[in-house]
């Protein structure tokens, strides 16, 4: 009786067995569809993020400004971008020269990966500004990332406060090639085809950025005042014929006065001269920059 039930029951797990090996194979089928739908859907977000705004802000300044470098991370780490831009910030410098920085900076760079150090001794008007413009392609520009990879590069400061979204707003609408936009000087002036973009903060479009790296025209001509220096280079080549001049968007700290100068208010891309706790204080407290704090059990601010 056993060896006769065993037959139909082998016919069974027969039959059982081709079925479930026919929906495998039509399951396989349809995950397979999926999965290149994903991937095409994939490429359709990359080509399209390819056509949002990047920015690249490059802040100058020194090996042995720890602490100004961990505030401004905070300043700019802090701000909630606007859909459809990309701002990378980093710290640029020169060569290390000390022992105790070849540790601290390395830190910094394991930890954050926002630093820049140029091939250069350290200086203010030798050439710094020329060198770090001219190496930003080989930095950059690569095979299988976006090209440009950046729209836009800004020179700032590292007392100079930039409203990231704000600079965004004013960028979006303005050309992306052949670009130089800032605040011009001098002070009273208010055409940005006379003199030079001020240092606090000037942008370039990234053909500009390339036109640098390969033109005799900076290597020739690299000592004095960076901003100055900037703008004889767009002058005597003949570049830069997009300008947009960011005054009075852009300005010194009310404190003390000047030519340059006004007292904040909301429509600001910029405040430069921000040189101690009291003003960076008053700055962020006039734009409201914490409030997006969230409310939490463990802490209260009042």
């Amino acid at each position: 009786m056993v060896a006769k039930s065993s037959k139909p029951n082998r016919g069974r797990f027969i039959l059982f067995c081709f079925i479930v090996i026919f929906f495998l194979s039509v399951l396989a089928s349809i995950n397979e569809f999926r999965f290149e739908g994903a991937l095409s859907n994939e490429s359709l977000v990359t080509n399209s993020s390819e056509e949002d705004l990047r920015i690249l802000i490059a802040v100058l300044t020194l090996p042995d400004q720890y602490l100004r470098r961990h505030f401004l991370r905070l300043v700019y780490g802090t701000q909630t971008l606007i859909e459809g831009a990309k701002v990378v910030v980093k710290f640029v410098f020169c060569n290390l020269t000390k022992e105790e920085q070849k540790v601290l900076v390395a830190l910094e760079i394991m930890r954050y990966n926002d630093i820049i150090i140029l091939n250069c001794a350290e200086n203010m008007n030798k050439g710094k500004t020329s060198t770090f413009f001219s190496s930003l392609p080989e930095m950059f520009n690569e095979t299988n990332g976006p090209y440009p990879p950046y729209h836009y590069v800004m020179k700032a400061d590292d007392d100079t406060y930039v409203r990231l979204n704000s600079l965004v707003k004013s960028l979006k609408p303005l050309a992306r090639e052949d670009l130089y936009y800032g605040f011009v000087i001098p002070c009273g002036s208010m055409d940005p085809f006379k003199h030079y973009m001020s240092g606090m903060g000037f942008v370039v479009s990234w053909d500009i950025v390339e036109w640098i790296h390969g033109s005799d025209i900076p290597k020739k001509h690299v000592v004095g005042p960076e901003d100055k220096v900037f703008g004889d280079w767009m002058r005597w080549a003949k570049r830069g014929k997009n300008r947009y001049n960011a005054k009075w968007s852009m300005y010194n700290y009310p404190d003390p006065p000047s030519v340059c100068s006004h007292e904040l208010w909301n429509d600001t891309i910029a405040v430069h001269l921000l040189k101690n706790e009291k003003k960076w204080i008053r700055t962020l407290t006039f734009f409201n920059h914490t409030d997006s704090l969230k409310p939490s059990k463990l802490y209260h601010i009042s």
